[in-house]
């Protein structure tokens, strides 16, 4: 199904960073959104929780479906309408505020996000150097991020939660002029098909690994405003909190970038990942300024320092394309399960957030384990061709 399009071209390439910055473009800025629900709508933490799971929820069922069928449509026309749906359900939620009714029409805008994640990782997976570009992906991302979490608070307190659905439909919508620089399908040919074979314990390992770093991810990100402000921190301090960690962020994916293969991908991975959980652990205890700040720019360093590799792992083995669509349906649903999971932790205690994070701690530690399994799974071609891995 692919063209003659050139997968490595400036052009390609940006467009997939794009289309991939839209696939995520209400998580990324989800702290600041739930803090919009409570303040803004008036509803409990609780419920809050609940909505940014039912849109998590969305673009799961989106990228399930699409790991079965992603290699038997037209990747462009399909682009499209995901796209549509998008900006259709961006503009439903202007003027909502009945957790229910929202909840419907965010569950409706995740399904179409949710193609623009698992189409835009696979599309990097098959490029030429997937290490230095899902590092250069993650940049873009961050970069979105750092600014909407900067003024999220400015355009609550001016347009409320309508002026952020209003610009999310924009943005999505700007994303149709990248359709004609996308491949139409599943490339073919050795160069991309190439990798190391996986036993299906191993690829079981490697996904599930995928699943549980991000339902840890989800479970620390939803709620990691308001733990700022009933910590007694102001918003806009939060904010800026919440920004500088986005730099660091930008820091750690271009570090990620500029390494591609040179440092291996076993030891990064493991420093990332580890260093990610070490940041939720340090929001078990009351909250200072101090600390919260730490723990938040070690948390959001170490998570997209550990993403790019993560990513760049899976596009190691055998079949990049088609483990990265199943990577990415995991990855929503772990965004999907963890608000779910962490809504139904917190506790009525002087510390309510505690088990949350204790949680997400373990399930940083477990997801690492799982994924190191796949790594060091031999290889049948023999050492040298894993070499790359390590």
């Amino acid at each position: 199904m692919s063209d003659a399009l050139d997968l490595n071209s400036r052009a390609s390439r940006y467009s997939m960073f794009y289309l991939a910055v839209v696939g995520v473009c209400v998580f990324i800025i989800q702290p600041a959104v739930v803090q919009g629900f409570v303040d803004v709508l008036g509803l409990t933490p609780e419920q809050a929780g609940y909505v940014a799971s039912a849109e998590m929820w969305g673009l799961a069922i989106t990228t399930i479906v699409l790991a079965f069928v992603a290699h038997r449509i037209d990747w462009r026309r399909a682009t499209i309408v995901f796209l549509a749906i998008s900006v259709i359900g961006n503009a439903a939620s202007i003027g909502q505020s009945d957790p229910v009714t929202l909840s419907v029409i965010r569950t409706l805008t995740g399904l179409g996000l949710g193609g623009m994640i698992s189409l835009p990782f696979a599309m990097v997976g098959m490029t030429a150097n997937p290490d230095r570009n899902f590092g250069l992906l993650v940049v873009w991302v961050l970069v979105y991020g750092a600014l909407g979490v900067l003024v999220a608070p400015m355009t609550l307190d001016a347009f409320g939660l309508d002026g952020i659905w209003l610009f999310l439909a924009a943005f999505c919508a700007l994303g149709l002029l990248c359709v004609r620089y996308l491949p139409r399908g599943e490339a073919t040919d050795a160069a991309t098909e190439s990798g190391k074979p996986l036993s299906a314990l191993h690829a079981a390992s490697a996904l599930g690994g995928v699943l549980l770093f991000n339902v840890a991810i989800g479970m620390v990100w939803a709620y990691v405003f308001l733990v700022g402000t009933e910590g007694g921190i102001e918003e806009q301090s939060v904010a800026n909190v919440l920004t500088v960690s986005q730099f660091l962020g930008i820091a750690a994916a271009l570090l990620a970038a500029a390494l591609a293969q040179s440092a291996g991908r076993i030891k990064p991975l493991a420093v990332g990942i580890l260093g990610t959980g070490a940041g939720a652990a340090l929001l078990l205890g009351d909250i200072s300024y101090f600390i919260f700040s730490l723990a938040v720019y070690v948390f959001n360093f170490m998570w997209n320092l550990a993403q790019p590799y993560l990513l760049a792992t899976l596009s190691g083995f055998e079949n990049p394309a088609r483990m990265l669509i199943r990577a990415a349906s995991l990855q929503m649903i772990g965004f999907a399960l963890g608000p779910f999971v962490a809504a139904n932790l917190i506790a009525e205690t002087s510390t309510p957030y505690a088990n949350v994070y204790l949680i997400a701690a373990v399930g940083f530690a477990l997801s690492w384990v799982m994924v190191l399994v796949a790594q060091l799974a031999p290889d049948a071609r023999g050492e040298a061709d894993a070499e790359r891995d390590r």
